[in-house]
């Protein structure tokens, strides 16, 4: 590990934490906004820095900072980011600028919603730089109650609280085998020095990554970490709750949800380096599931009459497809799935975001009140279509690498879920097209007239940013695979070339 003099990860957690208390005590609404803009765009130039930082050829976890918390327990506030992690900083940064962004001139917007979005932030970057599993914990179920207030308060559907409520008991349900997964896993390092006191006891990742894991033991930890993050991915059957967020959620909110991948960060990061062999005797069954998210939700989003649901069922199918990559457990499926990470929040953010500006204008994003905005909107339209056609892989676009990448890592391994994947994204396609056509060409609706406003200015501003990142990301993506090349090799060697218990080393390719 790499320490750093200056504490740059615990700035990214604790700088929004002091513009939410400073928003707390001011009195005016419009304050209150701007401080929120201003900490975001903040929070944005500290990641920048910290990935300037960043030392891509050190596979290490780098910036390091440890502080003690509760001592009695060897639990340790443990920060730090490596290849994997480093780039979801900034992009998050970003995409929650942009959200603040987008709900900046809503009327019905109070104090609380700016310190409910900060406070969520900071979380958000607790759990990407977390090394010790228990502040992992903490900051993954801290994200609870801000969303959970931001959905039930700020919801655009009749059943908003209802929605609330269901996404916070599937995060709750989530906690429990992720709980368990580390008390296993603190226990077995206690066991291997020689007895369960609390001063054997570790939550350390760096110290867990090298404490040897029964090979009895493993697919239980595996299964249970799974399971925690399956929920968050989500993972058919668990993806309930998303198309249900986004029907019924504030639009900035649901483009959080959408474009944050947490869920595949912590399978990447904790359950799968963790149980090294069941990982890899079990990719097979990681790749089945990736493979039925990206058939199941591309079917159904064939069938969806409102643009928000369709966007939702497109973000569980592309999920798998990134599920599929990470499966293949080969430098191009893993890659492709990382740079497609990157592409994300981009891409899926901002897609929600314009389903919010149609809403805010029309009132409503389903097909049977809608038709002809290309007439109506032509720079919106342009802008959805950009974006529309980056999610499937358009060249020149970043969604282009990565869905090369992630394809050919997917055939080398699994040559069957590579073919699925080349069936998933042409299923991607028909769905798209088909309601692209029907909800922006056409005849226009007569009810629509007097609502059409184009893009605000603003609202230009926010969706050019990731427009030209896409279009950066599709012509240089070296500049992104480069970054993590490292992280990617010694995450692999980990899992294909395990020492077993007696010390011989298992080649699991």
């Amino acid at each position: 590990m790499i320490e750093t003099d200056f504490p740059i990860l615990s700035g990214l957690v604790a700088w929004p934490l002091v513009a939410a208390l400073l928003i707390a005590t001011c009195r005016h609404t419009k304050l209150a906004r701007i401080i929120a803009l201003t900490a975001a765009s903040l929070e944005l130039l500290l990641s920048l820095w910290a990935v300037q930082q960043f030392n891509s050829a050190n596979d290490a976890f780098q910036l390091v900072e440890s502080y003690a918390w509760i001592p009695k327990l060897n639990i340790r506030f443990l920060l730090g980011i490596d290849g994997i992690a480093v780039l979801m900083l900034p992009s998050s940064a970003l995409l929650m600028l942009m959200a603040i962004g987008t709900a900046w001139h809503t009327p019905t917007l109070t104090r609380l919603h700016w310190v409910l979005l900060l406070l969520l932030e900071s979380c958000i970057m607790g759990v990407f730089t977390a090394l010790d599993m228990v502040v992992f914990f903490f900051f993954w179920q801290l994200t609870l109650p801000p969303l959970f207030f931001l959905l039930g308060l700020w919801g655009i559907g009749p059943m908003r609280r209802s929605a609330a409520t269901k996404h916070t008991f599937f995060m709750l349900f989530s906690g429990i085998p992720l709980l368990l997964a580390i008390v296993l896993l603190a226990i077995n390092h206690a066991n291997g020095l020689g007895g369960v006191t609390s001063n054997h006891l570790s939550f350390n990742l760096p110290v867990l990554l090298e404490t040897p894991l029964p090979e009895s033991l493993q697919p239980t930890v595996l299964f249970l970490l799974l399971l925690a993050f399956a929920v968050k991915v989500p993972l058919v059957p668990f993806h309930t709750w998303l198309p249900t967020v986004a029907l019924e959620g504030p639009a900035h909110v649901t483009a959080l949800l959408t474009g944050l991948t947490l869920g595949v960060f912590g399978i990447i990061r904790f359950a799968l380096p963790l149980a090294p062999s069941a990982a890899v005797e079990y990719s097979w069954l990681l790749g089945l599931l990736g493979a039925i998210n990206l058939a199941y939700a591309a079917l159904i989003a064939l069938h969806q009459t409102n643009l928000r649901l369709l966007l939702a069922y497109a973000c569980i199918s592309q999920v798998g497809l990134i599920m599929i990559g990470v499966a293949s457990l080969n430098m191009q499926g893993f890659q492709g799935a990382l740079l497609q990470m990157v592409n994300f929040p981009l891409v899926a953010g901002s897609l929600m975001m314009i389903a919010g500006f149609l809403h805010r204008r029309l009132g409503s994003t389903e097909l049977a009140h809608i038709g002809g905005l290309a007439t109506l909107m032509p720079q919106l339209t342009c802008c959805y279509l950009l974006l529309a056609f980056a999610s499937l892989g358009m060249p020149g676009s970043g969604g282009f690498p990565a869905q090369l990448l992630l394809i050919i890592g997917s055939l080398m391994a699994h040559p069957s879920l590579g073919i699925m994947s080349l069936v998933g994204l042409v299923l991607s396609a028909v769905y798209l097209l088909m309601f692209t056509r029907r909800f922006f060409f056409g005849p226009v609706k007569q009810t629509l007239s007097k609502q059409s406003q184009d893009l605000l200015r603003r609202e230009k501003y926010i969706l050019c940013i990731p427009l030209l990142l896409l279009l950066w990301l599709g012509f240089f993506p070296n500049s992104v695979l480069k970054t993590n090349q490292k992280t990617a090799e010694a995450w692999l060697t980990r899992l294909l070339m395990q020492p077993n218990l007696e010390g011989e080393v298992a080649d699991n390719r």
